[in-house]
C-alpha cells in the first residue's frame, strides 16, 4: 500500500532519502505505509474510546520566545498515547480472534494501553511480566482488567513464553510494530493537532527507536499542509532514529535495548514503515541530553502542573536546550505523549532537575563550635533570602582545630543569579567556605 494524498508528488517516493544499500528496506514494505485515508478512518472509529485531548497554550511561551501549544496526551486513561493505535488495532480484529484473544509481554505504555481496551472491548487479554517488573504496574495493569501473569526474570524470558501460550491456546500475540493500522492509529494526533492550532509553523514529537506516533502524525500534517515543520526528538545516549535514517534500515545495536528511565525512546528501531516514512516527511531529528529532558519534566510540573515522563518530556526538552533557534517567535506545537512515570523516578528526578537548574545549592565551613557562629550564618541566609532544606554540624570526624564544627547547609534559591548573589555574600563572610559543584 503506497501513501496517495492530495500532496503525492511529496508523499510518493517514500524511499527516496533513505539509502537502499540494505535488503531489509524494500519496495514490498513500501507498499505497506499509510494513507491519509487510514488516518481519517482510524479517527472515525477509534473517536468515542479515546480522549480528543487539549492542545492548549502554554505559559512557557514567553520564557522560551515562541508561541507554544501543547498537545496533552498524557491525559489518556492510561497515560499514553499508544492507546490510540492501540484501540484501532483492537478494533480492527477478526471476531474470532476477538474471541479467542490477545497477549503481550511487557511492562511498556504499549501492554497499558492493550490490557485496558481489550477488557473494554471484552477481548480476552492476557499480560506476562517479568518478576522485576514494579509492583505498581503490576498492580494497575490487574486493574485495567488483564490477566497478569509474572514469568521469567528479563523480559526476553517473558516475551518466550508470551509466545508458547499464544501457540497452544490459540491467542493473538501482540507486540509494538508499524503495521499500517497502528501508524493510522497514532496519525490521529496529527489531525487533532491540525484541527486545533490554526496556523502553525512547527510540531515537534518523540522520537527514539519507536517512531510511529512521529511517522504516522507526519503523514497527516503533511498531507494537510506541506509547509508545516515536522521535529523529532530523541536523547543523545539512545540515538537510535538518527543512526537508523544514516544506516537506511533499523539499526540491530543490543546495546540500544530499553533503558528504565526512558522507556520507549531507547528502544530499538522496529520497523522500515515508520523509518521510511520519517525519512521522507520529517524535516529535522535532533537530540538532547539527559540534564534538558530533567529540566523539561521540571517545567512542565511548575508550569503546566503535569507530570511526565522522559518520553512525555523530550520534546519540550529541544526547546529547553535551545537545539530549534529557528522556531523564535513561531507557531509552535509540542506533543506530550506520556505521563507514566513511577513515584520513585519522580522523586528523584525532580531532585536532580532542582540542582541542574541552579535552584538547590550545598556548601560546607568551618564555624567555632558556638550556638552565636551558628546563629549569625542563620541571619546571612535568611538577609538573602534563602530558604534552608538541610543543615547538617559535624563535630566528631573535623580535620580542623578542637572546638570548632563543620557546618553544611543544602539551600534552595529563585535561580542561577539568585545563588550567584548568595555565594558571594558567604564567600565574603566566610572566604574558606566550600561549595559542592553539580
Amino acid at each position: 500500500m503506497k501513501i496517495v494524498s492530495r500532496n503525492e508528488e511529496l508523499l510518493r517516493d517514500a524511499l527516496s532519502r533513505i539509502p537502499q544499500s540494505s535488503s531489509k528496506t524494500s519496495l514490498s514494505s513500501c507498499n505497506k505505509l499509510i494513507r491519509f485515508e487510514d488516518i481519517s478512518a482510524a479517527a472515525f472509529k477509534i473517536q468515542c474510546g479515546v480522549q480528543k485531548t487539549p492542545c492548549m497554550y502554554s505559559r512557557l511561551s514567553k520564557q522560551y520566545g515562541m508561541d507554544i501549544y501543547l498537545k496533552k496526551e498524557f491525559l489518556q486513561y492510561t497515560g499514553s498515547v499508544k492507546e490510540r493505535g492501540v484501540l484501532y488495532l483492537l478494533t480492527s480484529l477478526p471476531q474470532d480472534q476477538q474471541r479467542k484473544g490477545v497477549i503481550v509481554a511487557s511492562d511498556s505504555n504499549f501492554s497499558m494501553a492493550v490490557a485496558y481496551h481489550a477488557s473494554e472491548l471484552r477481548i480476552p487479554v492476557f499480560v506476562i511480566m517479568s518478576t522485576s517488573t514494579s509492583p505498581a504496574r503490576v498492580k494497575m495493569c490487574r486493574e485495567y482488567g488483564a490477566m497478569v501473569i509474572s514469568y521469567g526474570t528479563t523480559a526476553k524470558d517473558s516475551q518466550t513464553h508470551a509466545r508458547r501460550l499464544a501457540q497452544e491456546n490459540g491467542y493473538l500475540y501482540l507486540e509494538e510494530e508499524d503495521s499500517a493500522v497502528y501508524l493510522s492509529g497514532l496519525g490521529t494526533v496529527g489531525l487533532e493537532v491540525y484541527e486545533q492550532v490554526p496556523k502553525l509553523d512547527a510540531v515537534i514529537f518523540p522520537a527514539g527507536g519507536h517512531c510511529g506516533l512521529l511517522a504516522g502524525s507526519a503523514a497527516a500534517l503533511k498531507h494537510l499542509n506541506a509547509q508545516i515543520s515536522i521535529i523529532g526528538v530523541e536523547s543523545e545516549n539512545f540515538p537510535v532514529l538518527q543512526q537508523s535514517l544514516k544506516a537506511g534500515h533499523p539499526i540491530e545495536d543490543q546495546a540500544c535495548s530499553n533503558h528504565h528511565f526512558y522507556g520507549d525512546v531507547s528502544g530499538l528501531c522496529f520497523g522500515s514503515n515508520s523509518l521510511q516514512l520519517t525519512g521522507k516527511l520529517v524535516d529535522k531529528v535532533v537530540a538532547v541530553r539527559e540534564e534538558d529532558i530533567l529540566i523539561s519534566i521540571l517545567r512542565l510540573l511548575e508550569y503546566e502542573r503535569a507530570t511526565v515522563d522522559a518520553e512525555g518530556a523530550i520534546g519540550l526538552a529541544a526547546l529547553v536546550a535551545g537545539k530549534l533557534p529557528e522556531l523564535k517567535g513561531k507557531r509552535v506545537a509540542v506533543v506530550i505523549c506520556s505521563g507514566n512515570l513511577e513515584l520513585h523516578l519522580l522523586q528523584q528526578c525532580i531532585a536532580r532537575a532542582l540542582t541542574l537548574d541552579n535552584r538547590v545549592c550545598r556548601f560546607s565551613l568551618v564555624l567555632s563550635d558556638c550556638p552565636a557562629d551558628v546563629s549569625k550564618l542563620l541571619e546571612i541566609l535568611a538577609r538573602e533570602e534563602a530558604r534552608v532544606l538541610d543543615i547538617k554540624q559535624e563535630r566528631t570526624f573535623v580535620t580542623s582545630e578542637l572546638f570548632t564544627v563543620e557546618v553544611t547547609c543544602t539551600l534552595e534559591t529563585r535561580d542561577k543569579i539568585h545563588t550567584a548573589q548568595l555565594r558571594n555574600a558567604l564567600l565574603e563572610r566566610y572566604p574558606t567556605a566550600a561549595w559542592t559543584e553539580r
